[in-house]
Order: C-alpha cells, then sequence, then structure tokens
C-alpha cells in the first residue's frame, strides 16, 4: 500500500531567554508562530524571526522551525 505525504502546516519557533534560575542555569520560553507556509525558505524565516526577536523584551537565543504533515493512503 502506497502512502502519501501531504504538508499540513509549519511552525516557526523563537526561543527566548528569560532570566536564569537559582543555579544560574538560563530559563527560557517559546514564542510559536503558526501558519506559516510549508514552502517558506529557511533564510526567510529566519530573517523573519530575527527582526522579530528586535521587538522582544528578551534574548533570542534559538530559532527552530517545525514541519507538520498528514499521511493519507494513496
Amino acid at each position: 500500500m502506497a502512502v502519501n505525504k501531504v504538508p499540513a502546516g509549519t511552525i516557526l519557533r523563537l526561543k527566548l531567554q528569560v532570566g536564569v534560575d537559582e543555579q544560574g542555569n538560563p530559563v527560557y520560553r517559546n514564542r510559536n508562530l503558526r501558519y506559516v507556509k510549508f514552502e517558506a525558505v529557511e533564510q526567510d524565516l529566519f530573517d523573519v524571526a530575527q527582526s522579530l526577536a528586535g521587538m522582544q523584551e528578551y534574548t533570542l537565543a534559538e530559532v527552530q522551525r517545525e514541519d507538520n504533515a498528514n499521511l493519507i493512503q494513496a
């Protein structure tokens, strides 16, 4: 049986360092941007993340892309 992969969406995640804990370890929070085009180019997503980071109170620690897809029987 053949199976097809159908894109279901992309999430752009900004991981922000919001402080440190009692031991001095960094504490992170995520900002998720949903409904990103599946076809979006990585460089464009990174550039958008950098621009948005400039408007945040906290420091950008990491940029993540999460692609989701549905598997359907062909």
